[in-house]
C-alpha cells in the first residue's frame, strides 16, 4: 500500500508539502497541489476515510504515545502530562507504539480519535507524524527533531549530559571508560554517545570497543552487559551507562560478582529516577528534568488546541547530580 512518502517521492515535493496538498491548504499552489494528486492517484494512495472526516467536534481528550509503557522514567512524565491535561479538563490516554504502523497508536494518529498527542516513540515513523499533524490535531514530539506546521518538538540536551557524564569521570583521572548503550535506533541514546566522544576525544582519550555494550536501556539488559565485560577479564576503571536502568543492573552484577563500586570501579548513570538514590551506592548520574518536561508537552499542545502561536522547538537543560557511585582516582579533580 502506497503511503504519502511514496506521494511526496514521485510528485518531487517534500513531505509537508504533499501533506498540505492532500488535505487542501491552501498555501500550496495549484500546480504543485495537481502534481501531488496526480502521483496520489498513479500510486492508488487513499487516506483513511475515518481521518478523511476531519473530526466534526472536539473528544475532550489527548493522548500520549510511548514506546513502552513500563519503567520509572516514563510513569513520571505519564503523571506530569496527566496533570496538565486534567487542569484544562481534559481526559488522557497513554498508549504504547509497539508494533509500528500497525499498532493502535499510529491508527489514533491516523483516525484521529484524540484531539492531539504527545509522541515520546522513536518507532513511529516521522512521514506518519507529518501527516497526521494539522491546524485541528496538534502534536508536540518529545526527544526527536521533526520539521513541521502544527508539530512541536521539546528536547532535552542529551550530548551535553553525555558530556557532562563523561567529564566527570576523566575529570575523577579515569581515562579507561566503558559505554553501556541504548538502543542502536535510539535518538537519546545517539545524543548521549555523541557527548561520551566529544569528551573523550577532548581529553585525548580512546574508546576501546570490548567496552563499548548495548543494553537496551532496560535493567536486565545493563545486567547482562554488565557481566559480559566482567567475563572479558580486563575491566575498565569506569562505566558511563546511558541510562539509571542500566546502570542499577550494573551495579548488581558488580556486586554478584564481588566487584566493589566505587572502590574497584566508579559508575555512573543518565536520568536521575527516583530509585536513583535509594541504591547501593547511591547513583551519580545525570539529571534530565522529566516533570518539567511533561508538563511542557502538556502545555505546548493545549496552547495549540486553543490556536495560540509556539515556537517549533524547546530545549531544557540537565545537571549532574553527585551521589556515592563515583570515586577519583587522584585528589586533584579541577580537570586542569
Amino acid at each position: 500500500m502506497a503511503t504519502i512518502k511514496d506521494v511526496a517521492k514521485l510528485a518531487g515535493v517534500a513531505l509537508s508539502t504533499a501533506s498540505y496538498a492532500l488535505n487542501g491548504d491552501s498555501k500550496v499552489s495549484a500546480k504543485t497541489k495537481a502534481k501531488v494528486l496526480e502521483a496520489a492517484r498513479e500510486l492508488n494512495y487513499r487516506k483513511n476515510g475515518f481521518a478523511m472526516d476531519l473530526k466534526r467536534s472536539r473528544t475532550n481528550t489527548i493522548a500520549l504515545i510511548l514506546t513502552d509503557l513500563s519503567g520509572p522514567y516514563y510513569s513520571e512524565l505519564i503523571r506530569s502530562v496527566q496533570d496538565v491535561a486534567l487542569a484544562n479538563g481534559y481526559d488522557l490516554i497513554a498508549c504504547s507504539s509497539m508494533g509500528g504502523r500497525d499498532s493502535t497508536a499510529v491508527r489514533f494518529l491516523r483516525e484521529k480519535r484524540v484531539d492531539g498527542a504527545i509522541i515520546l516513540a522513536h518507532n513511529i515513523h516521522d512521514d506518519i507524524l507529518v501527516e497526521s499533524a494539522g491546524s485541528r490535531f496538534p502534536i508536540v514530539v518529545m526527544d526527536r527533531q521533526l520539521s513541521g506546521d502544527h508539530l512541536v518538538n521539546v528536547l532535552v540536551d542529551g550530548e551535553q549530559g553525555g558530556y557532562l557524564a563523561t567529564r566527570r569521570l576523566i575529570r575523577g583521572g579515569h581515562e579507561n571508560i566503558a559505554y553501556i548503550s541504548g538502543p542502536s535506533n535510539s535518538y537519546d541514546n545517539a545524543l548521549r554517545y555523541q557527548g561520551f566522544l566529544r569528551a573523550m576525544r577532548e581529553a585525548g582519550l580512546e574508546e576501546k570497543s570490548k567496552w563499548r555494550l548495548n543494553g537496551n536501556f532496560v535493567r536486565e539488559g545493563g545486567f547482562n552487559a554488565t557481566k559480559m565485560m566482567i567475563m572479558q577479564g580486563e575491566l575498565p576503571s569506569a562505566v558511563f551507562y546511558g541510562n539509571d536502568e542500566m546502570a542499577i543492573g550494573g551495579l548488581k552484577a558488580f556486586e554478584e560478582s564481588g566487584i566493589s563500586v566505587p572502590g574497584d570501579i566508579s559508575v555512573i548513570g543518565f536520568d536521575d529516577i527516583q530509585l536513583s538514590e535509594y541504591v547501593h551506592p547511591p547513583l551519580t548520574t545525570i539529571r534530565q528534568p522529566k516533570h518539567e518536561a511533561g508538563s511542557l508537552a502538556g502545555h505546548l499542545l493545549f496552547q495549540m488546541l486553543n490556536g495560540e502561536s509556539v515556537n517549533p522547538s524547546y530545549t531544557l537543560t540537565i545537571d549532574l547530580v553527585e551521589r556515592g557511585s563515583v570515586s577519583s582516582l587522584h585528589t586533584d579533580e579541577s580537570g586542569k
